[in-house]
């Protein structure tokens, strides 16, 4: 017999009401555990009983899916309302700040402006500068074009270089195009930085010039010049210890490759011999009677008497001067 009405042959039969209402219980509290975290909510409370409690409206609830129930109820949403408005109430009113609102103007850009930069030298002040021309026939009607100096960290097309700055030239209905210049300083003096906008011709003429940069005077030393060693006069040397004050002290020895120099030339002594020859022979006595009268020295010597031997070092004697012999010893001419 086929049955009209109820459950499938085999089947646990039909679902109740309250089974239906459970299982739609548990199927919204694994969805709101899935997007909601109640770990941040600071109402919810569990209690030392096992159960959980909403801290706002004071009520208690089995099981987390029971709270997540609570929370979308309208007792649970009608507290927080009245929480915040209470809040609100009770703040300080702050000052608001003054906003200004910027009205974008949207046009159709009808592509960029022709131009012509040209790269200058001044000779007398050893200065660099650029002059730019920008062309705008299609500019709107009492408009002027604008300009004004970028940072490399105020963009974001290329990466970030401080050595270079970007030059913006702006008119509408035109794009708006930039040139990469050295970020170096410059010069805003009067007839060096100008700027001109030709209303007839349509060209806008802007030039600068860039300040020198000044000269390094606090740089560094090369390792290879602190190194080096340079000569630089020495002090003179401390006498040695021992010499009374005023006294020269000894030279110093003479190294073994020199000849020894001659020595110094006696007051009443013997002449020194000279280097590498005959010792001289001695003066002739002086006229008189005794033993010595006829004593030629070079009837002994085996040579005439007019060859006399020189006196001194060979290469003493000096032109227009006579040489004088020496004085006689005192035991000799008695």
């Amino acid at each position: 017999m086929d049955r009209e009405w109820g459950s499938k042959p085999g089947s646990g039969g039909a679902a109740s009401a309250q089974n239906e209402a459970v299982d739609r219980r548990e199927r919204l509290r694994r969805l709101a555990l899935e997007t909601i975290d109640l770990a941040k909510d600071p109402y919810f409370m569990r209690n030392h009983l096992g159960s959980y409690e909403c801290k706002l409206c004071l009520t208690l609830h089995n099981n987390e899916g029971n709270y997540l129930a609570h929370t979308q109820g309208k007792r649970h949403q009608t507290n927080l309302a009245k929480r915040a408005a209470r809040e609100a109430k009770d703040a300080p009113a702050l000052p608001q700040p003054n906003k200004r609102k910027v009205n974008i103007r949207k046009t159709v850009k009808i592509g960029r402006p022709g131009y012509r930069v040209t790269k200058q030298f001044d000779p007398e002040t050893k200065q660099r500068s650029l002059l730019f021309q920008i062309e705008y026939p299609e500019i709107e009607d009492n408009t002027k074009p604008r300009h004004r100096f970028m940072s490399s960290y105020e963009q974001r097309i290329e990466a970030n270089d401080k050595r270079f700055q970007y030059l913006l030239f702006s008119a509408e209905p035109y794009e708006i195009i930039s040139f990469k210049v050295p970020s170096t300083e410059i010069d805003k003096s009067t007839p060096k930085f100008f700027s001109h906008w030709d209303p007839d011709s349509k060209m806008f003429t802007l030039q600068l010039y860039f300040k020198l940069k000044p000269p390094e005077a606090n740089k560094p030393q090369s390792v290879a010049a602190a190194n080096s060693t340079v000569p630089s006069q020495l002090p003179p040397p401390l006498p040695p210890q021992g010499l009374p004050a005023g006294s020269r002290p000894p030279p110093p020895p003479m190294p073994a490759s020199l000849p020894p120099p001659p020595p110094p030339a006696m007051a009443n002594g013997p002449r020194p011999m000279p280097p590498g020859g005959a010792p001289p022979a001695p003066p002739p006595p002086p006229g008189g009677s005794g033993a010595m009268v006829n004593f030629t020295p070079g009837t002994q010597a085996g040579r005439p008497s007019s060859m006399l031997p020189p006196h001194g070092f060979p290469g003493q004697q000096m032109q227009g001067q006579t040489m004088r012999p020496p004085p006689l010893p005192p035991n000799m001419g008695q």
